[in-house]
């Protein structure tokens, strides 16, 4: 298949923050028509893929359908281990058991957006394939084609080590497990956020001394928040992809003003001509809400329906007129011994206790009705007590 040239500029251009070796080399690569194995993985430290992910799935569901090999990763190996990336502190390791369960409903989460089914489904692989079986010598093998002053001078390693702070072998030792990845599937390019590309780089370096081929890497952007922290679970602030509609949509509307360019660029697929008209009126004064709420729309209609969209909608911009209540906010139930700090932590509404005492202070807490919390203008949580 050859592609024409808009399919392929805006495959290396929309949602993505650097190729290497370099854009113009994969470029003449696609354009040669050579269809490519590509991946990205995803480890199950969480039950719940969220719009941190939609960035990747989106990159993945344009390689598809494009005709490529599209490879959707489980890593229930790494899962295990704990990637240190954008860490201060270590990881805690999880059970095998808690990895698995997390990963069970990935590929229907994931299914949302990319094709599992079809002519070109997107395939499914979990590392403790190969990861797994692996005797140590295999795995000293590997790590000897990556030098130890390479890893140490990770950004990540070096603020750990001059903060005194342990920097655990298990931690080191990940980039290596995620490296051999590529060698193992024999891929042509991985895909990820850039707070991986440390790992795929040194992925692209094992490809080279074990297969003695050029493995290209894509980095996609970082979603953040208000306050610069990456939007996931991690911190506490993700949008799941399988909020219940009104949440959804009221956590999008959540989201910085600054925002709203970029994820309409890497969270949606409408035409960028029409994302640039949105930047340029944002720019010239239109009031963002107008923009983030067609945002909100567009991404609910993708993870559910159009329907579902429009009640959102509506429920929200009944709420926000009248100082209301959305008529599906979450609900969760409560021992009433248990701190409001605590379940705004359980629940994602704060990524720390330090967050939530900084809200309060500033007024953005308030209970509006018994047992229903509103956060700033946009989050509500209503907290039954038992």
């Amino acid at each position: 298949m050859f592609f024409m040239d808009k399919d392929v500029e805006e495959l290396l251009s929309r949602g993505v923050e650097k190729i290497y070796p370099s854009t113009e080399e994969l470029k003449a690569v696609l354009l040669s028509g050579k269809k490519l194995k590509l991946y990205q993985g995803f480890d199950p430290t969480g039950d719940k893929l969220h719009i941190g992910h939609l960035v990747g799935l989106r990159k993945l569901s344009d390689w598809q359908k494009l005709g490529h090999h599209v490879i959707f990763l489980i890593g229930d190996f790494t899962g295990i281990i704990g990637d240190p990336s954008g860490k201060t502190e270590a990881r805690k390791m999880l059970s095998k058991e808690v990895v698995l369960e997390n990963a069970k409903k990935y590929k229907e989460q994931a299914g949302k957006i990319l094709n599992f089914g079809g002519e070109n489904p997107v395939e499914i692989k979990y590392n403790s394939e190969w990861l797994g079986k692996m005797s140590g010598l295999e795995f000293i093998q590997a790590a000897a084609s990556l030098s130890v002053q390479q890893v140490i001078k990770r950004d990540l390693f070096q603020e750990r080590a001059k903060s005194g702070q342990d920097l655990y072998m298990n931690e080191f030792l990940y980039p290596v497990m995620q490296a051999y990845d590529s060698v193992a599937m024999d891929v042509d390019l991985e895909v990820g956020g850039t707070d991986q590309m440390f790992n795929m780089l040194m992925g692209r370096k094992l490809a080279r001394h074990v297969l003695e081929k050029e493995k290209f890497v894509m980095t996609t952007p970082l979603l953040t928040d208000s306050n610069g922290k990456k939007i996931g679970k991690t911190e506490g602030n993700a949008i799941a992809l399988t909020d219940e509609p009104g949440e959804l949509f009221g956590k999008v509307m959540s989201l910085p003003d600054e925002v709203i360019t970029k994820c309409f660029e890497c969270l949606t697929r409408i035409p960028m001509e029409r994302v640039l008209e949105i930047e340029n009126a944002i720019k010239n004064g239109e009031n963002p809400m107008i923009y983030k709420k067609e945002l909100a729309f567009q991404i609910v209609s993708d993870l559910n329906s159009e329907q579902d969209a429009q009640e959102a909608k509506k429920s929200f911009e009944e709420a926000f007129s009248k100082g209301g209540i959305p008529k599906d906010i979450k609900t969760v139930e409560a021992s009433s011994d248990k701190s409001l700090a605590d379940i705004f932590l359980e629940e994602g509404i704060v990524s720390s206790k330090t967050e939530f005492n900084r809200l309060d202070k500033e007024g953005a807490i308030k209970e509006i009705e018994n047992g229903v919390y509103r956060v700033g203008k946009h989050r509500f949580l209503r907290i039954n007590r038992i």
